[in-house]
């Protein structure tokens, strides 16, 4: 069996699953304390008078800091598309340095302690009192007067071809309905959490990141410390989602009251802390209105959102990015609006913005099918385009059709009788739906050095983030792959800042992003080692006399840095001319009591193409995990936000309802492994598109089993009755 593909054990798995392994919180320091936030209590206004005479008087307590006297911190960076490290400020807001607020939950004061219990119990004490100033924190309120959002090289807010609503008036078949989704946070099994500790004028941070490069760069501009000053430390990561992509208040807290105490600080967030303080997904609502022929090619196709920012952070969805490139519509119009609202920021999570677009874009696709009485499926085939319908655009790689071909044998989906209520297993409703997942790809600069020993053995050096997706062992396949070499004899070293700089684990693009400085690495030696194609690497190297030879692709020095991003504006540039995706169909079963509403998700089978299949094994675990975040996006999940006050209303596990085993059936997944030509390996990437075309799935099958059409996520009993 070849080394790429082949369905290794994770590295990291003996030490996880024994305990071994040591996460952000769990590491000691001499002299450690502990360190809990106050947060504010209103969304908007400034803090007028801060009592911590209490909480100054509870035994252990080492310091409680607040705007009064906490150690100065220069401001955030204005995100620059030309430095791809300002995308980690996570708000604007310089904590603990005016007395302004701006979102209920902001932390206005750090406790400091020798004990955990006591810093929480000083951290109760602070009282506060307030100066409100007017907020908007309803977003249902807010959505009527949102604005459009400008167009940016990543996610343009609006792009049309042909004049859509003209020809959607013409159509002689239409849909055209409103569909909204709440809300979400991430629920990582690791909240957030970090270690600081200073030595002088340098920080060294054990922090629970998926952005390590980013977070050290960050760090250093808020303290005013040079970058090499900075290290950031984080071999495990317990999930991250999008949630520890940016730098949040915990993080710079620590560093701040580490450096005001003089003593190494752990700062763990409760899990409350996390969703007061960290950003989630942005709810939205939005507008699909589809045109069709009576034959079901489509003449219109318009896509528009709403969705929102914090007025100090967050950054606008790409809700209706997939819909530029799905169907083949004779007119396109997508446009996206944004609301700003005095509530904490959003931020990316697993797939910011396709998870939500699809759901609405592939529920109208289903709904345009029952209007057409055609089954969903050929509906989809018919207006499969062979360009990037937009823009005619050349498509990298597409393989939707096949995905839908062998998924619809696979799942049985001629048995499927299309009346809805038509199918029953004894008093349960029966029901089948489909939809489509699409992501787009993308690289990401990635630095590393690879050292080949006489011994046979190979060591690979990459700062690069695992968070349980099994990242080390891809990239030791990889490397194995490219140098010729037993896969046992790749040694991995990351998660450090100290290593050759990596992208952030974000986007889908860590794999490949790392996998084309891999192969770059491989060529390098080869040419160094002087050796021809199907060479033995090892034995040149004993050829050579010396115990080992090393290579290294990019620099982290401050030239090498612009290099490299030099190198990855033209490669984005270059790659503006093509369309690159991952794609797939998701089948999905449903059973629905008639008489309480439950639904179960009785069967599921997901169908990808994501290129080349790096690891089977770790890349359908992936791609299952995208599924089960989906199906709570369809069912349960929804952050729920006080429209009067902006207050997180159900902060815990016990009320913000995520998907235990029991809601979960066996998840069958299939991968055409097909690659990609323009990408490394032929890579595009699993992390994201699993979640895609979910929710719609799950809402089809229900419409199918019940009759009922259900377009406000989560589907609740109420919604189904």
């Amino acid at each position: 069996m070849s080394v790429i593909g082949a369905p290794l054990d994770r590295r990291d798995g003996p030490a996880k699953t024994t305990g071994a392994a040591r996460f952000a919180a769990e590491h000691l320091r001499p002299g450690l304390t502990h360190a809990a936030l106050v947060h504010a209590t209103i969304s908007r206004g400034r803090v007028t008078r801060l009592d911590t005479t209490a909480a100054g008087a509870v035994p252990g307590v080492i310091a409680v800091l607040t705007h009064h006297d906490a150690p100065p911190l220069k401001p955030a960076p204005k995100v620059n598309p030309l430095n791809l490290s300002t995308l980690a400020s996570g708000t604007s807001v310089n904590y603990l340095q005016t007395d302004e607020v701006h979102f209920d939950g902001q932390p206005i004061a750090v406790v400091v302690a020798e004990t955990s219990a006591a810093a929480k119990e000083a951290a109760s004490l602070v009282r506060a009192e307030y100066a409100p100033s007017p907020s908007t924190v309803d977003f249902a309120a807010a959505a009527p007067h949102a604005k459009k959002q400008p167009n940016n090289p990543v996610s343009p807010g609006e792009a049309k071809k042909g004049d859509a609503e003209k020809a959607f008036a013409a159509s002689p078949v239409t849909v055209d309905h409103r569909y909204t989704t709440p809300p979400h946070h991430h629920n990582a099994i690791e909240p957030h959490a970090t270690i600081a500790e200073w030595d002088g004028d340098r920080l060294t941070v054990h922090d629970a990141t998926q952005s390590i490069d980013w977070c050290r760069t960050h760090l250093a501009i808020r303290f005013g410390v040079p970058v090499g000053n900075v290290r950031v430390i984080a071999p495990f990561v317990g999930g991250g989602f999008g949630g520890k992509g940016m730098v949040w208040p915990g993080t710079i807290l620590a560093a701040l009251a580490a450096r005001a105490t003089g003593r190494p600080v752990r700062l763990a967030l409760t899990r409350e802390g996390v969703y007061r303080t960290v950003g989630g997904r942005t709810p939205s609502i939005q507008r699909v209105a589809l045109g069709a022929d009576q034959d079901g090619r489509l003449t219109a196709l318009i896509h528009t959102s709403v969705s929102r920012t914090g007025r100090v952070g967050g950054m606008p969805e790409q809700v209706t990015s997939q819909s530029r490139h799905l169907y083949a519509a004779e007119h396109i119009l997508v446009q996206a609006s944004t609301v700003e609202l005095d509530l904490v920021p959003n931020t990316a999570m697993r797939a910011p913005g396709e998870s939500i677009g699809t759901f609405a874009v592939e529920s109208a696709i289903d709904e345009l099918a029952v209007e057409l009485d055609v089954d969903p499926i050929e509906l989809r085939l018919r207006n499969e385009p062979e360009r990037n319908p937009l823009d005619g655009k050349e498509f990298t790689h597409r393989r939707l059709r096949e995905a839908y071909e062998l998924g619809a044998r696979r799942f049985g989906w001629r048995d499927r009788t299309p009346e809805p209520g038509s199918m029953r297993d004894g008093r349960w409703l029966v029901g089948m739906g489909v939809a489509t997942a699409y992501h787009p790809a993308w690289l990401f600069p990635a630095n590393v050095t690879v050292r080949l020993s006489a011994d046979g053995t190979v060591l690979l050096r990459c700062g690069f983030q695992e968070m349980g997706m099994g990242a080390a062992t891809a990239q030791a396949q990889i490397t194995a792959n490219a140098l010729g070499v037993p896969v046992d004899a790749v040694r991995v070293e990351y998660g450090d800042s100290a290593l050759p700089m990596a992208s952030t684990a974000g986007g889908s693009t860590q794999t490949a992003s790392v996998a084309a400085s891999v192969v770059e690495a491989a060529e390098k030696l080869k040419r160094r080692l002087r050796t021809r194609s199907g060479d033995d690497l090892v034995a040149a190297v004993r050829r050579a006399g010396v115990p080992h030879v090393e290579v290294s692709v990019g620099s982290d020095t401050r030239l090498g840095r612009i290099a490299g991003q030099a190198r990855f504006m033209g490669r984005f540039l270059r790659d503006r001319r093509l369309v690159r995706a991952a794609s797939g169909a998701q089948f999905c079963e449903v059973r629905v009591d008639p008489d309480t509403g439950e639904v179960r998700i009785s069967r599921w089978l997901g169908v990808f193409d994501i290129g080349t299949v790096v690891n089977a094994k770790t890349a359908a675990s992936q791609l299952r995990g995208g599924i089960v975040m989906g199906i709570g996006m369809a069912l349960s999940e929804e952050t729920l936000v006080d429209p009067r006050t902006g207050r997180i209303m159900n902060p815990s596990l016990a009320e913000y309802h995520v998907p235990v085993h029991a809601d979960i059936p066996r998840i069958d997944v299939a991968m055409l492994d097909d690659p990609d030509p323009t990408m490394p390996l032929g890579v595009v990437g699993a992390g994201e598109v699993g979640i895609t075309g979910v929710a719609a799935a799950v809402a089809n099958a229900v419409r199918h089993a019940t009759g009922r059409r259900v377009r406000d996520l989560p589907i609740t009993l109420d919604k189904v009755l």
